[in-house]
């Protein structure tokens, strides 16, 4: 005699599901739709990139003094009193305000020296102090650092172009980036043989700092002998964003 077991409920088969269906048929015949899976299943991700290219409308300025005495006390004392002449200059002559200067590094160090007989020992210490300064007239960018260097400045590193407001160009890098994740993720499609659905997810990616370097120094040291003031181009500056987009596939 056969004994018959009644089913109970829906049995699944595991790993039936496949990708575009909408569900599992079990052994009773009763279709279960695993909806979330089936998108997860059904969708391209791709990254999108925007960039533009501005003219930049603010320089940041690194100004600084190295000043060296035989004392820490002598070379700070020193070194502060260049430093005020430089930033009277600032103020005073070329109308920066307050808010646009600012110290980003001050240090008092020993100097040492070596030899066999008495062998490491300090000679003379070293006064660092340096100025940032946000300047907006890019035109008078080298006769600034001109200015300055003839106040005592000796140590004029870099300047950095830069876009003060960047959030006026937000809109058109991220119209660029939603275009070329677009792009790519319809040519995922095609290539796969499906169509491109909805967007899905959209987020924000790093964003790239406007930013170009100039050796300020470098231009000036070989202009001096020449008896030129110095030169800075400016050029241009890219302003750029990426977005991590997921589509969904049909």
């Amino acid at each position: 005699m056969k004994k018959w077991i009644k089913p109970v409920g829906s049995v699944l088969i595991a790993g039936a599901l496949l990708v575009g269906g909408a569900g599992v048929t079990g052994i009773t015949g009763v279709s279960t739709a695993y909806a979330d899976q089936d998108v997860q299943r059904n969708v391209v991700n791709v990254v999108g990139k925007g960039e533009i290219s501005v003219k930049p409308d603010i320089a940041y300025l690194s100004i600084g003094v190295d000043t060296q005495a035989e004392t820490a006390q002598s070379a700070q004392k020193a070194n502060a009193e260049k430093i005020q002449k430089i930033t009277d200059l600032l103020k005073n002559t070329w109308k920066i305000a307050d808010k646009d200067i600012q110290s980003v590094s001050f240090y008092v160090q020993p100097n040492y020296v070596y030899n066999d007989k008495d062998g490491q020992k300090v000679k003379g210490y070293t006064a660092h102090h340096t100025l940032q300064v946000s300047y907006r007239d890019l035109s008078k960018v080298g006769k600034l650092l001109d200015d300055a260097s003839n106040a005592g400045a000796n140590n004029i590193d870099n300047v950095t172009f830069s876009v003060e407001n960047r959030d006026q160009f937000e809109e058109q890098v991220i119209q660029k980036a939603m275009a070329n994740a677009d792009l790519k993720a319809g040519a995922i499609a095609k290539a796969a043989k499906r169509q491109l659905g909805m967007v899905l997810v959209v987020s924000q990616g790093d964003v790239g700092n406007p930013v170009v370097f100039t050796n300020a120094k470098l231009d000036s040291l070989a202009t001096a002998d020449a008896g030129n003031s110095t030169s800075v181009s400016p050029g241009e500056v890219k302003v750029s964003t990426q977005l991590s987009v997921q589509y969904e596939l049909k």
